[in-house]
Formats: C-alpha cells, sequence, structure tokens
C-alpha cells in the first residue's frame, strides 16, 4: 500500500500549500482520502483525473471536500468522459459541495455511496472500515488493510477511546493534530492536539504517527516534539508530497 500526502493543513491552505488530501494506492488501484481545499492541482502533477478510482470523504468541512467539485468538473467535461466516479461520504456530507454546480450538470461523473459509522466495505482491494469519531459534523474515521497492512486515518476527532480502537496496531495512523498542546476550550470536544494523538498513538499500539491538519503557522518540529512525549515510535507531519510505502519501515519526501 503507497500512501502520498496532497495537502495537510487545517482549516485553510498556507501559501503554497494544500488542506487534507491523500492518494492510496494498491495493485493500480487509486483511492483519495478527502480532498481539501487545493489538493486537485497537486493531484494532477501525478495521475490524471480519469485514473482515480475512488473517493471516500471523512466529514463535510470545506478543507476536507471542497476540492471534489473541480475533480468532478475535470472528469465530466472531457471529450470522452470516464465512467462515474463512486465517493463514499456520509449521508448529508456532500450536499453543499455537491450543489455548487447547476442541478444534474455533474451527476454523470459520480455515484454517491452513502456510509455509516461502523460499515465495513471493500473500495477495490481495499477493506474499509469506519468509525463515528466526535467532532462539531459527522465525521468518519477511517481503516483500510491491503495485504495485511493498515492504515489508519481520523478526519477531524476530538480526543475518544474510539480513535484508539480505529487505530489498534496500525501500520500508520493519520491522526488530526490541530494544536500542539493545549486545545481551546471551544473546541476541546471536537478537534485535538498532537500531545493527545502522541498518546492515542501509542495506546493503540500504531507503529507509526503521521500528524496531520496542522492550524497553518504551527511548527512542526513542536507537534512532532509534544506527539513524542507520549509515543516512542517514529512521528511526522504531513506535507504535500511526501510518499510511503506501508511495507517498509521508512518514507522519502
Amino acid at each position: 500500500m503507497r500512501f502520498t500526502v496532497l495537502g495537510g493543513c487545517g482549516a485553510w491552505p498556507g501559501a503554497g500549500q494544500a488542506c487534507s488530501g491523500y492518494l492510496v494506492e494498491h495493485e493500480g488501484f487509486r483511492l483519495l482520502v478527502d480532498l481539501g481545499y487545493a489538493t486537485v492541482p497537486r493531484l494532477l502533477e501525478r495521475v490524471a483525473a480519469d485514473q482515480v478510482d475512488a473517493v471516500f470523504i471523512s466529514h463535510g468541512h470545506p478543507d476536507h471536500c471542497a476540492d471534489l467539485n473541480p475533480l468532478l468538473r475535470a472528469r465530466a467535461w472531457r471529450d470522452d468522459p470516464p465512467a462515474p466516479l463512486p465517493v463514499y461520504a456520509l449521508p448529508g456530507a456532500l450536499d453543499a459541495v455537491l450543489a455548487l454546480d447547476r442541478p444534474g450538470m455533474l451527476a454523470s461523473a459520480y455515484v454517491l455511496r452513502e456510509i455509516t459509522g461502523g460499515s465495513g466495505f471493500d473500495i477495490g482491494p481495499l477493506r474499509a472500515q469506519t468509525r463515528l469519531l466526535p467532532h462539531s459534523v459527522p465525521n468518519a474515521g477511517v481503516r483500510l488493510t491491503a495485504a495485511g497492512r493498515v492504515l489508519a486515518y481520523t478526519g477531524d476527532a476530538g480526543p475518544s477511546s474510539e480513535v484508539v480502537e480505529l487505530a489498534r496496531d496500525a501500520d500508520l495512523l493519520l491522526a488530526e493534530a490541530t494544536y500542539v498542546d493545549r486545545v481551546p476550550e471551544d473546541v476541546r470536544r471536537h478537534l485535538s492536539s498532537a500531545r493527545q494523538v502522541g498518546r492515542q498513538a501509542a495506546d493503540a499500539g500504531a507503529r507509526r504517527l503521521l500528524l496531520t491538519h496542522l492550524w497553518p503557522g504551527t511548527d512542526p518540529a513542536a507537534a512532532r516534539a509534544a506527539a513524542a512525549e507520549g509515543y516512542d515510535g517514529e512521528v511526522g507531519v504531513a506535507t504535500a508530497g511526501l510518499v510511503l510505502d506501508l511495507s517498509k519501515t521508512t518514507g522519502s519526501p
């Protein structure tokens, strides 16, 4: 299983950056996990729009799904449009982004496959298992398994034992860590810190931790250090262009 970061900024993309978006590849199958602001240009540097096989969206905030619109446009407006793109999301999560164009304009470009928290299903050669994780809107964390390797992704999530279960013995935990240490009280149930997810990664026995969704301007080194206080494994930060082969112990930018 090969994993590529298209973007990892939280809330809005910093200069030259992109929000949450990840490309997961296995046996020639290409799955996009989230498509936040500015991720499609980075995707198209690697693969054509019609080479994407499926999309999984964790929740409906635009920093996780806004670029679904240009991806669908790039597929629908070709002279030889590809088959409809399977898009997996919680009920209602994509209503806003799918309403950006006039009704029906992009209808032939996708097929919406609504999921429920706790459901398991196949996405091509990947086995997906979801868990509802606490956020300000319904949010589905996902555990992807292929060839004995496991990638767990939280979407955006406040601290929860469900995160630990999602990431149990995962080869990689990709975890939202908007804050380094102190999470403001008004979002404490909905977002996490690097320090918190470090402890959760340790409790889960995850082999590697990748912090993502850092608030713009956050010092990545400070986030890594905070996570490492409670976690002895390898800690990284999701930066655009990072590629990890989960069959190996190290990745390369």
